[in-house]
């Protein structure tokens, strides 16, 4: 891998705090939603799900379900097979001999044409899907495809990305997905610093699975779409350095608790050279945005700056309702005159404009 330094320099971000991955979802249930409820609950330690009027949760898996086509630990659907497992009430994440929950994160349901095939040949999987990446850690997280179509337990959850031969997927913190019309396939984000990175994976079974790290870079990517053009907007969500609310007052757990993180995360877009194939290349763009006719920029938290730019005037102005900003495009990355070895975006962070 080379870290790729950039030759322009970024203005800062649309984005501030990253919320660390913790133990998620036990069940995935199919909903339509059109608005919100009086008061959500919270993420964890609450009672049962509010539902909007006029909706109904339906079970569509649980944690508990197996994989059709096991690997390793990777056997059911929200756990991995190296504890024992529970169903809720679900005890600490970090309690001894219990199994590690994986995390269905983001969820893109899709209805094909034809029967995709899967690991029983001759097997009729039905024509509507439920794509997930599961993020968690360690080099296990993993892809599962949930046949809605199916019934029988046996075939009802297929995994896209089993272990290779050291037993790992070298995947981990997969968080958002979709679908690609112009190129097929699907897209899932890995949120791991820089570390992180992009994942294609065909919709025939069998048709591959690759990362796409010398393309598209190697960044703590939250979440991916297409435009109509067949770019692709990728949003970053890497937390920066905490500070307390308070920056008159050191951080103190009783009475000056909060720590809001420094802005250091970019919007993305990737302009491919073919947008029927993303390994043809092209050029990653970071979003920079000016105010007052200067780029907002990354401000490191330093002696000078000890909050770095969490309190600037910049930063009121971008999260404003209703302000309106001149921004552009500026490339970071060309396979044509750059290459497709991986490459890392962080170093962009610490550029400052000529």
């Amino acid at each position: 891998m080379k870290t790729h330094t950039l030759t322009q320099c970024l203005g800062a971000v649309l984005i501030g705090a990253a919320l660390q991955a913790q133990a998620g979802n036990d069940k995935i249930g199919k909903t339509k939603v059109e608005g919100g409820v009086a008061a959500a609950n919270p993420r964890s330690g609450s009672p049962e799900n509010v539902v909007a009027d006029g909706f109904a949760l339906n079970l569509i898996a649980q944690g508990s379900d197996p994989i059709e086509n096991p690997s390793d630990v990777i056997q059911y659907f929200g756990y991995l097979a190296n504890g024992i497992l529970t169903l809720p009430p679900l005890p600490p994440i970090d309690n001894p001999g219990v199994a590690n929950k994986t995390e269905p994160d983001e969820n893109t349901y899709l209805e094909l044409d034809q029967n995709p095939g899967g690991p029983t040949e001759g097997y009729d999987y039905g024509r509507r899907f439920l794509f997930q990446g599961h993020e968690n850690a360690g080099d296990l997280a993993f892809v599962t495809r949930i046949n809605l179509d199916v019934t029988d337990p046996a075939h009802r959850i297929t995994l896209l990305t089993p272990v290779g031969d050291d037993k790992k997927t070298h995947f981990n913190r997969i968080d958002g997905s979709v679908f690609n019309p112009f190129t097929q396939t699907l897209l899932f984000t890995q949120e791991n610093g820089n570390a992180g990175g992009v994942i294609e994976i065909g919709l025939q079974w069998n048709t591959g699975v690759r990362t796409l790290y010398g393309i598209l870079g190697q960044g703590g990517y939250e979440g991916i779409h297409p435009d109509n053009r067949g770019n692709l907007i990728i949003a970053e969500d890497v937390g920066g350095t905490s500070v307390p609310l308070d920056p008159t007052q050191p951080f103190d757990a009783v009475t000056n608790p909060k720590v809001p993180k420094n802005p250091n995360s970019f919007v993305y877009r990737f302009v491919p050279n073919d947008v029927t194939d993303l390994s043809s290349g092209g050029k990653l763009q970071a979003l920079q945005v000016s105010i007052g006719g200067a780029a907002v920029k990354f401000v490191p938290i330093d002696a000078t700056h000890p909050n770095g730019d969490v309190f600037s005037d910049n930063q009121l102005h971008l999260h404003t309702l209703g302000t309106s900003w001149p921004c552009r495009w500026v490339t970071i990355h060309d396979t044509d005159t750059d290459g497709t070895d991986a490459f890392m975006n962080s170093p962009a962070r610490f550029c400052t404009w000529p």
